[in-house]
């Protein structure tokens, strides 16, 4: 792994030097963090969605990570207008996408999502006369440390396995496109997190026990993944302890967990860690400073990311109330970024709502010109340019 350039300490500069560590070789350490814009009826992509990806590469973005896409299973999506990663129709036009991020100077992978039992009644998705499934059936939408109930039926061996082998053909497909590499969306409470959380994975098999035994439909992805790419072909894992309807969630409540959790995923090959967090600088666990990203590189000696709330003032769902009613996030400096990427608690750093609002964030950071950000509000939030 490279060091940041120590003669640009301080700087914004840290964030423009390249990246290199293992499979990962990045122009430097921006990342656009994936963010859902339900802009493709039926799961396609259109002309406005490649020219909104191409514009954030043009303006610096080191790596692009798409919006979460289905993988080609029955049960997969909860809204037919987030973006299906299978079908020639959806792939020629994520080709188009991957062109002109390669052409605009950046590198992208696609963010391969099943929502599991996020899914609900599916009638927003595809298939929508299927029941959602996940490892023990737990509804998203019901979720709670106390009131937490089965309204689905558990998956069976034959379940797990079509999800892996969906995974690895989409992962296949990206291959074969030119992207990149790959993110599995770990994270928030979907169908790999679903298994990874004690809450919602309630199983009495191989899939259950251990957090390490939490980790195992994880770990058989990431293997069907790289059988069906390439040895150096990047595989970054978003995951989070934090789930939409529970802040305070956790699957690992301290170090030696998280250890349990990252060993099995970093023999499986996986090459990135994207550490969801609502805050990125905030500590882990008690009594120790470091982030989650911190740790995370401490223990897997993995390329690390982390994300959450970069350069605004609120982080992500400060209040539903306020989202509704519509709010402005203020921008914010990002000293706190540059301090711990100058101490390398992280590798990469991705930059949600920040790029979103104004695609020209990188250029404007680098230029030093702050007054001329623009702050993220729901208007925006609801638009794409």
């Amino acid at each position: 792994m490279s060091a940041p350039d120590r003669t640009a300490a301080g700087s914004n500069q840290i964030l423009f030097t390249p990246y290199r560590g293992g499979n990962v070789s990045l122009p430097n350490r921006l990342v656009m963090a994936p963010m859902t814009r339900e802009r493709a009826p039926g799961g396609l992509l259109g002309d406005e969605s490649i020219a909104y990806y191409k514009r954030r590469a043009e303006a610096g973005m080191g790596l692009i990570i798409t919006e979460g896409t289905w993988i080609d299973h029955p049960v997969a999506s909860h809204r037919k207008s987030a973006p299906r990663f299978y079908g020639e129709d959806a792939l020629a036009q994520w080709r188009r996408v991957a062109d002109a991020v390669h052409e605009a100077g950046a590198k992208i992978m696609p963010q391969l999502w099943h929502v599991g039992t996020g899914r609900g009644t599916g009638e927003h998705g595809f298939n929508p006369q299927l029941a959602a499934m996940g490892p023990s059936g737990i509804a998203f939408s019901k979720i709670g440390i106390e009131n937490a109930q089965q309204l689905y039926s558990p998956m069976t061996d034959n379940d797990i396995q079509s999800c892996i082998e969906a995974f690895g053909e989409a992962a296949q497909s990206a291959h074969r496109l030119g992207f990149d590499g790959i993110e599995l969306h770990a994270a928030h409470g979907y169908l790999i997190d679903q298994f990874f959380w004690k809450v919602t994975n309630r199983r009495t098999d191989s899939y259950n026990g251990s957090v390490r035994d939490r980790t195992r439909f994880a770990v058989e992805i990431v293997r069907q993944c790289r059988r069906k790419t390439h040895p150096q072909f990047p595989i970054s894992l978003r995951f989070s302890q934090w789930k939409p309807v529970d802040y305070g969630a956790t699957i690992a409540d301290n170090p030696f967990e998280l250890q349990e959790f990252l060993e099995p995923l970093v023999e499986a090959g996986v090459d990135i860690f994207h550490c969801s967090t609502r805050r990125y600088w905030q500590p882990a666990f008690e009594g120790n400073e470091l982030t989650l990203a911190g740790w995370t590189k401490k223990i897997s000696g993995k390329t690390t990311m982390a994300v959450g709330s970069v350069g605004l003032d609120k982080e992500h769902q400060t209040s539903l109330v306020e989202r509704k009613q519509g709010y402005v996030t203020q921008t914010a400096p990002i000293d706190r970024l540059l301090d711990l990427l100058e101490r390398e608690e992280f590798d990469l750093i991705a930059v949600g709502r920040a790029v979103l609002a104004d695609p020209a964030w990188p250029r404007k950071i680098r230029e030093d010109a702050w007054s001329d950000l623009v702050p993220y509000s729901t208007a925006i939030r609801d638009i794409m340019y």
